[in-house]
């Protein structure tokens, strides 16, 4: 007797097993995650696990794919991130140039691991300079074609620079990660107002301090702040055009261009050389500074770029 009880015991217990192994996502268990533990999420660029992190609090473990110092646009993923995709329950993609190679091989190393594709419904731009002449006399972009880190069906993907369209990003990260994790879903509703409630609070205080700005065009080496521009009424005349460095008489053209609007202040960023970017300030007697479109620090970093284009719109 006490022999069958024991059969039937473990009988029944293997059976409980195999149902929540097979219906562990019915119940509120991702894939990539065993009850109770935080999903695991890949992200491209940094801004993005601030973004992931905020929302998902301690429910998620966030990861990102380009490290500091590297080039979104040319960063090839080690063997070892390759792998660690293997157990990610959700990768966030925000279109930036390295997952136009990559996806293929990010989506073969998980077949289970979810995809959400961030910028999914926003308006996205072309990027500044792809047309062959800027209007009202400025620079004159000597390309003939694209180079292989522009393609031609590109968009402009640096969307995170207005706070704004974050918020719905914000949005769609919220949702994405309720359908993974339910359980936990009033956590990420909750989590996610705050951190919209901070978004709002930034867009406000950017717009303040931008707006009694007579001049309202800023010089820039990469073309990195459109969406930020066109969030606060600026121009953003950029150095570099689909990828290149600007020739001697592109360079000359964007010289007077700079004397014409009283620019003092050349935009770089760390990510780039911008030796082009040393040429023209050197020429009008200004300077070159270094503000990081892919800062960490999201909030503190975006508020600190404001204030440093406010200040060179005053020069």
């Amino acid at each position: 007797m006490i022999r069958r009880a024991k059969a039937y015991f473990l009988s029944h217990l293997v059976l409980a097993c195999i149902l929540g192994v097979c219906f562990g996502g019915v119940f509120g268990v991702g894939p990539g995650m065993a009850e109770g533990e935080a999903l695991r999420v890949i992200v491209s660029v940094p801004p993005q696990q601030t973004f992931v992190e905020r929302v998902g609090g301690r429910h998620v473990e966030v990861h990102t794919m380009v490290r500091p110092g590297y080039d979104p646009h040319t960063y090839e993923p080690t063997p070892r991130q390759l792998a660690a995709l293997s157990d990610a329950a959700l990768y966030v993609r925000i279109g930036v140039p390295f997952e136009h190679a990559w996806m293929g091989r990010i989506r073969s190393a998980n077949r289970e691991m979810r995809i959400l594709d961030a910028h999914s419904g926003l308006d996205l731009h072309n990027p500044s300079g792809h047309d062959h002449k800027e209007g009202h006399g400025g620079a004159i972009a000597e390309q003939g074609h694209r180079d292989k880190h522009h393609p031609a069906d590109e968009r402009d993907s640096h969307v995170w620079t207005d706070p704004i369209l974050v918020k719905r990003m914000a949005g769609r990260i919220r949702d994405k990660l309720i359908g993974l994790d339910p359980g936990n879903a009033e956590d990420f509703r909750r989590n996610y107002r705050a951190f919209a409630a901070e978004l709002d609070a930034l867009d406000r205080e950017i717009r303040s301090l931008l707006a009694p700005m007579s001049n309202r065009k800023f010089m820039v080496f990469h073309p990195t702040w459109d969406y930020f521009a066109a969030a606060y009424g600026l121009t953003q005349i950029p150095i570099e055009k689909a990828g290149k460095e600007p020739g001697p008489r592109a360079l000359m053209a964007l010289i007077e261009q700079a004397r014409r609007e009283r620019i003092k202040v050349i935009f770089v960023q760390p990510q780039f050389s911008g030796r082009s970017a040393e040429q023209v300030a050197r020429a009008i007697g200004g300077q070159v500074l270094a503000i990081d479109p892919l800062a960490a620090d999201y909030v503190a970093n975006l508020r600190r770029v404001a204030w440093q284009i406010a200040e060179a719109l005053r020069r």
